[in-house]
């Protein structure tokens, strides 16, 4: 009896090893991927950004097709504004980021694409975007109406 609950101890022990170790990989594989062009979101000069368009309406689509829309910023600061993620609150819509730094002056998008299908009725999507701007980036919303196909 004795040696079984070594056993079983020692079993526990090896697999909360193990998860520590993937939730460790996980955490420094973030911090790859928020690296961009030698900058990082977390550790970049903070700049200020005008945001263009927060809210996109697309009306009323049949269900089944795509829309897409560029949410538009311009950096207003005095140092590179850096995304570091863009992240949508469903797997039906897909957020695009700028890879570079977008410069002081520029203008750059966010371009998002919201697959319709299965999704009749209204619809109100939000992107959170990270970034080094203070303050940081709203919620970008996306908002319509699908439709059923006519049968």
């Amino acid at each position: 009896m004795h040696k079984n609950f070594v056993w079983v101890a020692m079993l526990l022990a090896g697999f909360t090893a193990c998860d520590v170790r993937t939730k460790d990989k996980i955490a420094d594989d973030s911090k790859v991927t928020a690296d961009t062009n030698g900058l990082n979101a977390e550790t970049a000069l903070t700049t200020s950004v005008l945001l263009i368009d927060t809210t996109f309406n697309f009306g009323k689509v049949t269900d089944g097709e795509m829309v897409e829309f560029s949410y538009r910023f311009k950096n207003t600061g005095t140092n590179p504004l850096v995304i570091s993620n863009a992240v949508a609150s469903c797997g039906c819509t897909v957020p695009e980021k700028p890879e570079a730094p977008v410069k002081p002056g520029e203008t750059g998008y966010i371009k998002v694409k919201f697959n319709s299908e299965g999704r009749v009725g209204q619809t109100h999507k939000t992107v959170t975007v990270t970034s080094n701007a203070n303050p940081p980036f709203p919620e970008l919303l996306l908002t319509g109406e699908v439709t059923a196909k006519n049968k």
